[in-house]
């Protein structure tokens, strides 16, 4: 004899109510169907259960037993429903956010400003993450969106992580303001690599994609850079580039207009990186997101019309 939970949790709520249609109306279920279930019930467990009489209905002694169980039960259905309750509304509100460093500076606070506007109970946190640990942190779910940058090719997401396309970050070189290259070339006229041969480089630390980028580019246009320091932050190398000592290939979106510093565009076109948002695939329980995800993707149009117009 196997007796199901909800035929027990229907003993209980009989037992509290002393009604067949009272316990109907709590399961939300017509008293016919309540009959048809307490039937059921008697039939599998071979006894009496319930006895109907003209003041409702009370439990036999096998039925009692049950109901005591049954009554455990009903406390569990209910708390797993008012915590289900809470933990939605909970992820209603609740936007955990990754981005790396120039993302944070120049694509999330016009998001979260706009966002905090039309959601002010929002419950936002944001960390500042390498783009190499956003996409698994969304993954485990320790993020609801990351902004993450890849370079050459785009990202291959886990099955259950979505990948949303926000804008391309052209690379440009940065020169010290008294370069003979800036003066010779006017801001609006472009650099080609193999002009920057001679130069001492200020590049991305060997091992990371944008590193492995650039040696590509510059193997492709005929010459081994002459690499004089090396580090992870694109502001560090336009720091060192506006001492003299070197140039730097940086993404637009990570200029600083550090003083003692200008920057080209370079020609052909070419060298970039790629932003983009990660979410889980499914991400209904926590609303937010999507709204976040339109706003990301207003300022990164925006982003992408102030360069076009300069």
């Amino acid at each position: 004899m196997l007796l199901e939970p909800a035929q027990l949790r229907l003993l209980a709520l009989v037992e509290r109510h002393r009604s067949l249609s009272a316990a109907a109306t709590a399961l939300g279920i017509t008293p016919a169907a309540v009959t048809q279930q307490v039937a059921r019930a008697e039939r599998d467990c071979g006894a009496a259960l319930v006895r109907r009489g003209p003041r409702g209905a009370t439990l036999t002694a096998a039925g009692a037993l049950l109901a005591a169980h049954g009554q455990v039960i009903d406390q569990h259905t209910r708390e797993a429903a008012d915590g289900l309750a809470a933990l939605l509304g909970e992820l209603s509100l609740r936007l955990r956010i990754g981005a790396f460093q120039a993302a944070a500076l120049h694509l999330l606070p016009p998001a979260l400003t706009a966002l905090r506007h039309r959601h002010p109970d929002a419950d936002l946190s944001v960390v500042d993450i390498t783009s190499d640990l956003g996409m698994p942190a969304v993954a485990a779910g320790d993020l609801d969106l990351a902004v993450i940058a890849s370079w050459d090719e785009p990202p291959a997401p886990p099955e259950h992580v979505r990948v949303h396309p926000l804008l391309t970050d052209p690379m440009v070189v940065v020169l010290p303001d008294d370069h003979p290259l800036a003066a010779a070339h006017p801001p609006d006229v472009a650099l080609q690599l193999d002009q920057l041969r001679d130069e001492a480089w200020v590049t991305i630390l060997a091992g990371h994609a944008a590193r492995a980028q650039f040696d590509r580019a510059a193997a492709a246009a005929g010459f081994s850079p002459r690499v004089r320091f090396q580090t992870a932050s694109y502001d560090v190398a336009q720091a060192l580039v506006g001492t003299g000592i070197g140039v730097a290939l940086v993404s637009r979106l990570a200029l600083t207009n550090t003083p003692g510093t200008t920057h080209r565009e370079l020609t052909p076109h070419g060298l970039h990186r790629r932003l983009s948002a990660a979410t889980l695939a499914d991400s209904s329980l926590t609303p937010l997101v999507g709204a976040f995800l339109q706003l990301l993707h207003d300022v990164a149009n925006d982003v992408t019309a102030t360069w076009a117009a300069r």
